[in-house]
This record gives C-alpha cells, sequence and structure tokens, in this order.
C-alpha cells in the first residue's frame, strides 16, 4: 500500500505517547528504505524526526555509539519532538569497548553531561558490551555510573553479549544498582528477561521482510501481552531466565523496541504494536 504524499500528511497529529507506561520504538530514524515503507512520500529528510516522533513514542539514537554529539544537536532533537516523546541512546563505542572500563568513568561523566540536554526527553542509556568482561572491572564500572543528571533520575540498561560473562552474578550486580539487563529475542546474542530495575528494555531483533508488519500478526499480539505483563509488576512466564522469579512491582515503565533484522519493516512492527497495546 503506497505512502500518503508529505502534503496531506498531517504531522501534528497526536502522538501516541507512552500507554501505560510502555513506549514502543525502533532504531535511529535516518533509513533510506523508510522512505517507501514509513515516511510519506515527498517528505523532507529534514522532517523525518518530527514525523517518527508522532508516530513512535521512543526511539534509541544510534549515532551516539559511533560519535560524540553537540549539545545544541541535542537540542534540536528535543525541540523537534511531542511532549511525553522521549529518547535513549547507545553509550559511545570508545568507552564500551576500553580494556579497562573502570577507567572511562570520566568520560561517562563527559558524555552524561552532554546528552543532558535532551532534559525530560532522555529515557534511558544502553550500555552495549560485544567482549568478555573482568567481572572485577565491571562491577566498579557499573557501581560507578551516575545515576542523576541535573536533578533528574538518569536510567542504564546493559546489554551483555558476550555468553561467558552473563550469569546470576550479573544478575546480582544489576539489581543492586537498579540498572536494567536488556533483554533481546535474538539467536545469536544472550536471551534472558531477569528483571533487574524498576523498567524493562527489549530489543527485538526478528522482523521479516517478507511479513509487511515486520512480526506475524500473532507475534506481536504475545509482545503486547508480555509488555503489558511487565508494566503491571509481573513478568511472562514463556521467556527464559537466568535464575529464579524476578521481583514483583506495582508497576514498571517498558521500552520495547524493534532493532536491525530486516530493519526496513520495524516501524511497521512498531506502530502494530503501538495499536494493540492501544485497544481495550
Amino acid at each position: 500500500m503506497a505512502t500518503p504524499r508529505a502534503k496531506d500528511a498531517d504531522l501534528g497529529l497526536t502522538p501516541p505517547g507512552a500507554i501505560d507506561g510502555i513506549r514502543v520504538g525502533v532504531g535511529g530514524w535516518t533509513y533510506a528504505p523508510w522512505r517507501e515503507t514509513f515516511f510519506p512520500e515527498g517528505l523532507v529528510q529534514r522532517r523525518e524526526l518530527e514525523y517518527a516522533s508522532r508516530r513512535l513514542s521512543a526511539i534509541e539514537i544510534n549515532g551516539t555509539y559511533y560519535s560524540a554529539q553537540k549539545p545544541d544537536t541535542y537540542a534540536r532533537w528535543r525541540d523537534e519532538t511531542p511532549d511525553g516523546f522521549v529518547f535513549t541512546a547507545k553509550a559511545p563505542m570508545r568507552i564500551v569497548q576500553a580494556k579497562a572500563l573502570a577507567n572511562t568513568l570520566g568520560q561517562v561523566e563527559a558524555f552524561v553531561g552532554g546528552i543532558a540536554t535532551l532534559g525530560a526527553k532522555l529515557g534511558a542509556i544502553a550500555w552495549q558490551f560485544e567482549r568478555n568482561l573482568d567481572r572485577e572491572d565491571f562491577a566498579r564500572f557499573v557501581d560507578g555510573l551516575p545515576m542523576s543528571v541535573d536533578g533528574r533520575p538518569l536510567r542504564h540498561a546493559l546489554e551483555v553479549r558476550d555468553a561467558t560473562s552473563v550469569d546470576t552474578t550479573l544478575v546480582d550486580l544489576a539489581r543492586r544498582k537498579n540498572v536494567a539487563l536488556v533483554f533481546t529475542d535474538s539467536t545469536e546474542w544472550p536471551s534472558f528477561a531477569d528483571i533487574t530495575a524498576d523498567f524493562v528494555y527489549a530489543r527485538l531483533m526478528r522482523a521479516r521482510s517478507k511479513i509487511t508488519t515486520g512480526y506475524a500478526r500473532p507475534e506481536l499480539v504475545a509482545w503486547a501481552e508480555r509488555a503489558r505483563l511487565w508494566a503491571g509488576g509481573g513478568e511472562p512466564k514463556d521467556l527464559p531466565r537466568l535464575g529464579g522469579p524476578s521481583p514483583k512491582a506495582v508497576h514498571r515503565d517498558v521500552f520495547v523496541f524493534f532493532i536491525n533484522a530486516d530493519k526496513e519493516r520495524n516501524p511497521a512492527a512498531a506502530t502494530t504494536l503501538i495499536e494493540l497495546l492501544g485497544d481495550p
């Protein structure tokens, strides 16, 4: 089905916002194939964030992983997006790939100080670790993460991709610091759903190009139910965990991002999940 022309697109439509504390989005907003599958025909590139932030309730910024952004850039992104929308951001590669993570805490402070320009629209920072972790060094790093910035609470989510570094010790460390461990549905990386913080951070990586909505509708219905369980203080029984049941809560904020895979379908997966969450 053809996308609407930009002149007909209502960029002022009411953004979805969080639904019962659940936010749904994608990674980034600049991706050429989305100009055929997501953005209205003729929409100028400089307005793509403006449009995406009115169809989604969150976006994970990928560019921060590769290079530093100026505070003015963060301020522009903040001002182009509607009230209630939030960003999360991948922490810089130069930090997460350092041999001695605990020695980078000064760089962490500098990064956080810059991205704090997003203000209330900074939802969380995602830290992605690819290699085997030295346990003591990693614990010092996690313990040193700032938990507030400019008087606002700061959330952190850890994605540990080395299977040898993933065990109950990691769960205990994350719970002590109130940082989330990222859940992924990846077949390539460790996949576990232990809840370690007052929020949940999920990155879904199995979109298929042959399915218009990336995931089959029954799969998205199941993800809507899991997200509701997380938000309601429970947890899905069908997802793998490293330990026993996670602590229950009255409420949790939830972030669900459709990332990578056949990413041309990720916006459709996200908007369909938002629609399902909005159904009574």
